[in-house]
């Protein structure tokens, strides 16, 4: 068990995690080191700044005077007891001499990151206070684990994607193989049946079961004709997408129950022509409408709305059923989920497919109540000028 998890995908990650955290704490550590030693920088610049003010005109100040010139890199302000500002250095001229409030507040900048630095004068017992930020070094130092921390972060977000990426296209290959083979293993059996069914149709007294037979022979046929363009591109073409929709409502109606009521609502249009895989897209709708039906069990009503907007065609699919809980409503696309006792799980999945890939358009989720029934929306891209089709309203139940 412990073998089965301890894989290389694993020891890379716990790899990555001991080095970014060593980073993290070694840059800590040399930012405190870094801040230990400015500090005593600070406090070795004030005690030289004020000998050099206070020193006799005969004492040799080179040393002092070179520490202080040194200091090129740590902002300091002196300010007295009274909270008026004595000295500064290492700060921004412009903005001292355009903005009267940049030193008041860079002192409460520098006072919020260190403690200052206090300096008694020793014959009248003057305080002043030095303080003081940290230096481009210091910040850096600071700031370079968050520097890193992105860095991994967009790495590891590239890879994932990559990843995700090589995983999917594998899929696609997948889903192509399996429907290539499907529609390969069906043609031999489906042209042996329509041989068999022509021979039917000759004898007089079988015409009657060899037209029933027929209609499923040419339902295999289609089956296997759908199969056969998800393995490979499928070319669209330009079709009347109220009469693709009418034709699987008509089909579905005919093995409904009774008490199932289908209404199409075509927004008064005669026509919409649209470049689709009838095929295909047929088999989309018709898995909308089985899974309503599924979700109704037996009674209730499919309404499918078709409108275009500026340059997309829409078609809903809403019925009256239970419902898809809130927790499932991102994974109803994802292959192998169903809420039914039977079934692989793999008609939404595919019609997602057909859509979004094959039609460049959209599938999802538009609504859902538990209870009150859920709306499919279909989305289809179409650029074309429209002229205005509409009639009377083409309503069917």
């Amino acid at each position: 068990m412990f073998l089965r998890f301890f894989n290389w995908r694993t020891v890379l990650s716990v790899i990555a995690i001991a080095i970014v955290t060593g980073t993290i704490f070694y840059s800590r550590y040399l930012a405190k080191k870094i801040a230990a030693d400015e500090r005593r920088k600070v406090e070795t610049w004030v005690e030289a700044e004020k000998f050099l003010i206070n020193s006799p005109p005969d004492v040799d100040t080179r040393l002092v005077s070179a520490i202080i010139i040194n200091n090129r890199d740590i902002p300091i302000i002196g300010v007295n007891e009274a909270g008026d500002i004595i000295e500064y250095i290492n700060l921004d001229s412009n903005k001292i001499r355009k903005d009267a409030g940049y030193l008041l507040r860079k002192v409460k900048q520098f006072k919020s990151q260190h403690t200052p630095i206090i300096y008694t004068d020793p014959l009248n017992g003057k305080k002043d206070l030095y303080y003081y930020g940290s230096s481009q070094l210091l910040q850096e130092v600071r700031y370079y684990p968050l520097v890193q921390l992105l860095i991994v972060a967009l790495f590891t977000f590239f890879v994932l994607y990559g990843i995700s990426v090589r995983n999917r296209s594998a899929q696609n290959q997948l889903w192509a193989g399996m429907a290539k083979e499907t529609a390969h293993q069906l043609g031999t059996p489906v042209t042996s049946l329509e041989g068999w069914v022509a021979m039917l149709k000759e004898d007089p007294g079988t015409a009657k079961v060899a037209g029933e037979l027929a209609k499923d022979v040419d339902r295999l046929q289609l089956v296997s004709d759908r199969f056969s363009k998800i393995g490979s591109t499928p070319k669209l073409e330009e079709k009347d997408l109220l009469v693709q929709v009418e034709n699987v409502v008509d089909y579905v109606r005919r093995r409904s129950p009774g008490k199932v009521h289908f209404i199409v609502n075509t927004g008064n249009m005669q026509s919409i022509p649209v470049k689709i895989s009838a095929a295909l897209f047929d088999w989309v709708i018709e898995n909308l409408l089985k899974n309503a039906l599924d979700a109704m069990g037996g009674k209730g009503t499919v309404t499918i709305d078709i409108t275009v907007a500026s340059e997309l065609v829409q078609v809903d699919v809403t019925d009256t059923g239970k419902g898809i809980a809130a927790t499932h409503l991102n994974k109803v696309f994802k292959p192998g989920f169903t809420t039914k006792k039977r079934g692989w799980g793999l008609g939404l999945t595919l019609s997602h497919r057909i859509i979004c890939q094959y039609h460049k358009g959209q599938l999802f989720v538009k609504s859902s109540e538990p209870g009150r029934g859920t709306t499919f929306r279909i989305i289809l891209p179409d650029k074309r000028p429209r002229p205005d089709t509409r009639i009377n309203p083409h309503l069917k139940s």
